[in-house]
């Protein structure tokens, strides 16, 4: 079993599928920490409701990144945390957790990376009138969803998508995918010894 982090910033609804997997055994990890950058999320929520302590930070309190990544990486240390996962965490990763937790740190994207990279990537699939986008799952590296991809799948995009339509489609995928990846990923290796 793994000892894990997730890192969210609103709504949480991958989070909720991370915590729901985990639950039902189909995720051998033990969630040790939500971490959040904003104290409104839904997320603090989900992570109160399953007894997972949470650490809200504002980075505006911090005189720089590393500065809050150093508290971070303190908490992640002090509970165990082997990986750390990313659901909907609106911040890049910086030197400090990348160091310490590299090729341990997983994201999911809601495009099929490298397109559609960075924020509302959605409304960019819109805005570019694709026949077809998807989820992506990668590990994370220094730039902004450049770290090499584990998996993707397509979703269809239809002409009289909207946002809302386009956005429900992919988080039915995320949901699914998300814990699976992570389940192989916790578990690759163990079928072996």
């Amino acid at each position: 079993m793994k000892n894990i982090a997730v890192f969210a910033s609103g709504n949480g609804s991958n989070f909720q599928a991370i915590i729901d997997a985990v639950e039902a055994g189909k995720v051998d990890a033990s969630i040790k920490l939500l971490v959040c950058d904003r104290e409104n999320a839904f997320a603090i929520e989900r992570a109160k409701k399953a007894g997972i302590p949470q650490f809200v930070f504002s980075a505006k309190d911090y005189a720089s990144k590393a500065d809050y990544e150093k508290e971070i990486l303190f908490r992640l240390n002090e509970l165990g945390v082997e990986f750390v996962i990313l659901a909907g965490y609106m911040r890049l990763i910086g030197a400090v957790l990348l160091s310490d937790f590299e090729g341990k740190i997983v994201n999911i994207h809601p495009s099929l990376l490298p397109a559609f990279t960075g924020k509302d990537a959605i409304g960019q699939a819109l805005k570019a009138r694709v026949k077809m986008s998807g989820v992506t799952i990668h590990f994370v590296d220094a730039g902004m969803d450049t770290g090499p991809i584990i998996a993707q799948q397509a979703v269809g995009v239809s002409a009289d998508d909207t946002r809302e339509s386009l956005q429900e489609k992919i988080q039915k995928i995320e949901h699914e995918l998300y814990p699976q990846i992570l389940h192989e990923l916790f578990t690759a290796g163990e079928e072996k010894q």
